[in-house]
């Protein structure tokens, strides 16, 4: 069995192990599985910490405000249309978590790096 390391982009938008290409990063919506299930790589062993949630909250937060002022502004929709936002801000947290994280594990895989030392 040939195994082939998928790309950043890649293992981040479809939530591929880092080192076979499976598809088995995740566990649940942002949970990470604990290992690989067809290599075997063990997930536990790295930390994303908050990191990409900071980010997030920051990205997510200027799309949502910036698209309900514009659409206040431009259409003068009722109050009760702006309710639109919730499941918008929630999808996009979600999808934006899954993709930071699986980015910043591969990354920590690419460069052996484990809370702050080098894996030999």
């Amino acid at each position: 069995m040939s195994v082939t390391a998928p790309s950043l982009a890649a293992a981040s938008l479809e939530g591929l192990c880092p080192r076979c290409g499976a598809k088995t990063l995740f566990d649940g919506l942002v949970r990470f599985a604990p290992a690989c299930r067809a290599c075997g790589l063990d997930f536990a062993g790295y930390n994303v910490g908050d990191g990409p949630a900071a980010f997030l909250i920051l990205i997510v937060g200027a799309i949502v405000a910036t698209a309900a002022i514009l659409l206040d502004q431009v259409v003068g929709p009722p109050w009760w249309v702006h309710l639109v936002w919730l499941p918008v801000g929630a999808a996009l947290t979600v999808g934006g978590l899954r993709i930071g994280k699986a980015a910043l594990l591969f990354q920590e895989r690419k460069h052996r790096a484990r809370e702050g030392r080098l894996v030999e």
